[in-house]
């Protein structure tokens, strides 16, 4: 499993999201044993919202999966990205105002029809 998952991030309020998201991930890491397993870019502003990208290593959500075992795979999504975003939403809902988190690549393919 190499390689890394490219999430986009959209919030109001950059530096508590970014904070939360690297508390989140910072502990994670600590729990798995991983070493700078994940990085952010800085944010664009626009129309109000904060746009940033966070590269995460997919060997840190495998790892992730494994000890969770069962329980991540209740989680919701289709694959193990999908249920990491899931997995990461929920952990830092409460501790960052509005947030939207989505995995780069499926924004950027003709799916959606946006570009």
């Amino acid at each position: 499993m190499e390689g890394r998952i490219n999430i986009n991030v959209s919030a109001i309020d950059y530096d508590k999201t970014s904070k939360a998201l690297t508390r989140q991930l910072s502990l994670l890491e600590e729990m798995v044993h991983g070493e700078e397993d994940f990085t952010m870019t800085d944010s664009e502003f626009a129309f109000g919202w904060h746009f940033f990208v966070l590269s995460v290593n997919k060997s840190l959500v495998q790892k992730l999966a494994e000890m969770m075992g069962s329980d991540f795979d209740k989680l919701k999504g289709k694959g193990i990205e999908k249920k990491f975003l899931t997995w990461l939403t929920k952990n830092i809902e409460s501790k960052s105002p509005r947030f939207k988190i989505a995995i780069k690549e499926e924004m950027e393919s003709s799916k959606f029809g946006i570009f």
